[in-house]
């Protein structure tokens, strides 16, 4: 493995506007929750003043209680031991529980928290910071995580879905038998294969999994796992929930910050509803108010004001934090300085500052998490040969398949020329015409407009006629953009990490950390 470039964020079409300025310190209000050591140095203090001793307790006494079960290396005790002591902190990554960890990315996610806490221990050698994987098991749309994707396979598994996803109880393990086929002969498929059946076995849940399956993954390298899904540590955030069901208090919060993002970059990420909260039973539902009731949406269960407040006081794990309070949930619980995640996420992370404000928590730094592509050597060689670049494939490619398909063509040379000297030609006719009647000089601009129109045409039907001549050599880039880009996406979105971890073991999870960068965003190109 050998890495071959490292793309800026700033460099990449299609990475958002949104985040690009986040980045680059353009969004007023943001400029000191971007990567600094200054900006942690802020922060260390910051959260330091707001997490008290008994919050510590609390958060020890659960991620005592739900690691339990596993085995924890001697890394994750010391984590676990130093959560108590004023002078450690988390950074912090999210993620629904995927099946088998879904796409790659979710390993990129977490390597990059672990080689942050790293980062910042060599630079604040008095603090110690503990990387944390928050598990989204409260979710409840169980499509968007019951499948994963192998360069030659896809697999899914079907539960009883309709409450949070990490209560799911597994009883479909016919993928297992199916990814025993594709990767038993694999270098390191073995490896892969009892993973997977170590993680989903019949009977347990899939928060269980994903915390067996990550334990296994990252336990060396001091990871501690942590599920919000916990009476203990709602327990905590009552007041803000609260808050929430007789206020309404993060739409109207964040209103100024979501006009704002919406008025400069055409939408936001998530919009804040009157109630940000779920509610808990047999499935999980949005809670509404009509106006007298709450109520619980698509059952018939419905509380008075007293009623509900009563229920939150007795059984607040009852109550869920949807997409937009759940990053406030997390703060609350955590001695947290900073969240890594992907760029939807900072997008919407973004419309809560102000509510955190509000609600009296420290707004942590964003971190928009790395990216990285594995390429093999043969694709990298049909890149050079068509004299093309890696970077070409994170531009427009349309633009630059066009540009190939007409290089050096003698016709649109032509052309080029032709238009050119039609320009020149009613720039002077224009200049002679407004010594006349107004009338006659808009007619010879409508004549250049006209003209001009038929040479794009031209060009036009000259593209298409050279795509038919030149076929081959469509195919073969449409073929290599498939190769960089599987299912016309970016390959960490696809793939699964047993893709690369059949062939290369541990020592690609090794790699993948040497190769992050903690101080910016960047596309990181390996050569396989």
């Amino acid at each position: 493995m050998k890495t071959i470039n490292k793309i800026s964020f700033n460099d990449i079409e299609s990475i958002p506007q949104l985040v690009k300025d986040f980045l680059n310190q353009k969004i007023e209000g943001f400029e000191d929750h971007t990567f600094s050591l200054d900006h942690f140095s802020q922060q260390i203090h910051l959260k330091k003043d707001s997490f008290s001793s008994e919050q510590r307790d609390v958060l020890f006494e659960a991620f005592e209680k739900q690691l339990s079960e596993l085995t924890l290396s001697s890394k994750q005790k010391e984590n676990l031991g130093n959560l108590k002591l004023p002078n450690t902190f988390t950074i912090t990554t999210g993620h629904q529980l995927n099946l088998f960890s879904g796409p790659v990315f979710f390993v990129y996610k977490i390597l990059q928290t672990i080689k942050t806490c790293t980062y910042l221990k060599e630079n604040f050698p008095d603090f110690n910071f503990v990387p944390v994987y928050w598990m989204a098991s409260e979710d409840h749309d169980f499509a968007e995580i019951n499948h994963f994707k192998t360069e030659n396979n896809y697999y899914e598994t079907n539960e009883t879905s309709g409450g949070p996803v990490g209560r799911i109880q597994i009883n479909d393990i016919y993928f297992i038998s199916e990814f025993e086929k594709e990767f038993k002969d694999s270098v390191f498929g073995t490896e892969l294969i009892l993973m997977l059946k170590e993680a989903y076995k019949t009977g347990y849940t899939l928060t269980q999994a994903i915390k067996i399956l990550v334990n296994r993954l990252f336990s060396e390298f001091g990871l501690l796992i942590l599920d919000g899904d916990s009476t203990e540590l709602k327990q905590q955030i009552k007041d803000v929930f609260k808050d929430e069901l007789l206020h309404f208090s993060l739409q109207k919060t964040s209103k100024d910050k979501v006009d704002f993002l919406t008025g400069k970059y055409g939408k936001v990420q998530v919009n804040p509803r009157e109630i940000n909260l779920f509610y808990l039973s047999e499935t999980r539902d949005r809670i509404d108010f009509n106006g007298k009731k709450y109520v619980v949406v698509d059952t018939d269960i419905q509380f008075s004001e007293e009623e509900i407040i009563a229920e939150l006081e007795s059984h607040p794990e009852r109550f869920s934090p949807n997409a937009l309070m759940r990053p406030v949930y997390q703060e609350k619980v955590l001695p947290n300085l900073a969240y890594i995640g992907g760029n939807a996420e900072i997008m919407y992370w973004l419309e809560l500052k102000d509510y955190f404000s509000q609600v009296n928590i420290p707004f942590p730094i964003l971190i928009p998490r790395n990216s990285m592509l594995f390429l093999k050597e043969k694709t990298l060689g049909k890149i050079e040969k068509l004299d093309l670049k890696i970077e070409d494939f994170f531009q427009n490619f349309t633009v630059i398949t066009n540009h190939k398909i007409l290089k050096d063509n003698t016709v649109l040379k032509l052309l080029e020329e032709k238009e050119e000297l039609l320009i020149n030609n009613f720039a002077q006719l224009k200049m002679s015409a407004e010594t006349t009647e107004k009338s006659f000089g808009n007619m010879v601009k409508a004549e250049e407009v006209r003209q001009l129109k038929s040479f794009k045409r031209m060009k036009k039907r000259l593209l298409h006629a050279e795509k038919i001549k030149q076929s081959e050599l469509l195919e073969r880039l449409e073929n290599l953009f498939l190769d960089v880009h599987p299912s016309k996406t970016w390959q960490e979105r696809v793939y699964n990490f047993s893709v690369f971890f059949s062939d290369y073991g541990y020592s690609w999870l090794e790699n993948c950390l040497e190769e992050m960068v903690v101080q910016d965003s960047k596309l990181i190109i390996v050569a396989i």
